[in-house]
Order: C-alpha cells, then sequence, then structure tokens
C-alpha cells in the first residue's frame, strides 16, 4: 500500500559534473520509509548522506529515479512549487543551526510562518508555543549569541516546526553539541517522533545518535550496503 511510505525513492541516481567529470554521489539507491518512522542514515564523509537528505527534501533533484514524498511526485513540480511543498511538507534541522543573529528566539521561530502569510498575532501565539514545547520558552526574547549550542539547536527544532511539517529532516543535529547536549536533542526528536507523530530522517555518523532511531540505513559511495531494524526502541 503506497500510502504506507511518506518517502519513496526509486533508483535514485545524482551525478554532479564538473567540467567533463562525472561524480555520482547516488548509485540507483532505493529507501522507503514509512509514515511516523524515524531512521538514521550512516555512512563515512562523501558516501552521499547529505546528498540524499536534500533530494528527500526537495532541496535538490535527481539526475534520475523516481522520488515520490507524501505521494507527491516531486519531478512533475516546477522550482516555484516544490518551493511550497516544502514550506508545507517537510522541516528542516541542520549542524549549524542556522539561526539569524540579530532575532530572537521567538523570531527566528517565526521565520517561515512570516514565508505562510499567517497573520502576526498568531505568528508569535503559535511559535511561544512551540518554545514551550522544546523547553525554550524561558529564552524566547534571548538572541543566539545568548544561548549555548544545545539551546540553539532547541529552536532551530521549534522552527522546523512552524509549518506543523509532516517530515523532519535533520543534517547532522548533534554534530555541533557536547555529550549532555546531545541527549537532550536526542530525546527531543524521539518525543516528536513518539508523540507528535512525526517522520523523522536523521543524517549522522554518531552511532550513539543513530542507534536510537527504529532503522539504521547504512551508505556507502552513494548505495544502501546495509539495514538494521532496531528491536525495543521505546
Amino acid at each position: 500500500m503506497s500510502d504506507e511510505y511518506i518517502i519513496r525513492l526509486d533508483n535514485v541516481w545524482k551525478i554532479y559534473k564538473t567540467g567533463k567529470i562525472e561524480y555520482p554521489a547516488l548509485r540507483g539507491l532505493t529507501l522507503h520509509v514509512k509514515r511516523g518512522e524515524l531512521i538514521s542514515i550512516m555512512g563515512p564523509s562523501g558516501s552521499g548522506k547529505s546528498t540524499l537528505l536534500n533530494i528527500m527534501g526537495a532541496l535538490d533533484r535527481p539526475s534520475s529515479g523516481t522520488v515520490i514524498v507524501d505521494g507527491q511526485e516531486l519531478s512533475k513540480l516546477s522550482d516555484k512549487e516544490l518551493a511550497l511543498f516544502r514550506r508545507k511538507t517537510i522541516g528542516f534541522v541542520f549542524q549549524l543551526f542556522n539561526l539569524v543573529p540579530r532575532l530572537t528566539a521567538l523570531e527566528n521561530v517565526e521565520i517561515p510562518m512570516i514565508a505562510d502569510g499567517v497573520p502576526a498575532k498568531e505568528r508569535k501565539r503559535r511559535a511561544m508555543e512551540l518554545l514551550k514545547l522544546v523547553g525554550m520558552d524561558k529564552f524566547a526574547n534571548h538572541r543566539p549569541t545568548e544561548l549555548s549550542g544545545g539551546q540553539q539547536q532547541k529552536v532551530a527544532i521549534a522552527r522546523a516546526l512552524a509549518n506543523n511539517p509532516k517530515i523532519i529532516l535533520a543534517d547532522e543535529p548533534t554534530g555541533n553539541l557536547d555529550t549532555k547536549s546531545k541527549r537532550v536533542i536526542v530525546d527531543l526528536l524521539k518525543k516528536l517522533n513518539r508523540e507528535k507523530k512525526k517522520t523523522i530522517v536523521i543524517v549522522t555518523h554518531d552511532p550513539e545518535v543513530a542507534y536510537e532511531a527504529d532503522r539504521v540505513v547504512h551508505i556507502r559511495d552513494g548505495r544502501i550496503v546495509k539495514e538494521e531494524v532496531i528491536k525495543g526502541g521505546e
């Protein structure tokens, strides 16, 4: 049943060209992610992890193959339609947080809602609700420079949730964090998966983070080399 899978990649190739040289980042990769699943993607540097995440998130187009996300075949969408689809369906979390330094935590969370035309009063209400969800409501008026790495990542996760996406794609979300903060962020992502039913894909090189997922997908040289289903997650 196709509806069981919120992300379907079938025989996906991604080839980058530099002059006359072609570099295949993904080589005929097939991966299906179930609705409400928490999966991690592991692999060494240059294995194609981030390319895979970018294609899942409609940030990049494959050279060939089929990508269907939430029932939508992405190759059939124009750039404008892709941008709208991303905004409505996917929340992104990055290793470097990507917060706007001059804005407060609250204002950073509001950003995606501004693009979506949400009225100011509703934006503030929802942004505060999301900061509370991630335990950062007391820091709503702090700027990123006044927050620790872990706190900044919590704000970034709140921002990723701003338009209530079905899918969260996290690229090395704990890469810049200490052990304690890493644990907090992993627990938060698991909570969003279990309680809010978000489908979450985490790209990581950290086994401690990867093995918190329902399934670990190992990739190397643009191909899946192994998949592990993790038993007894919670």
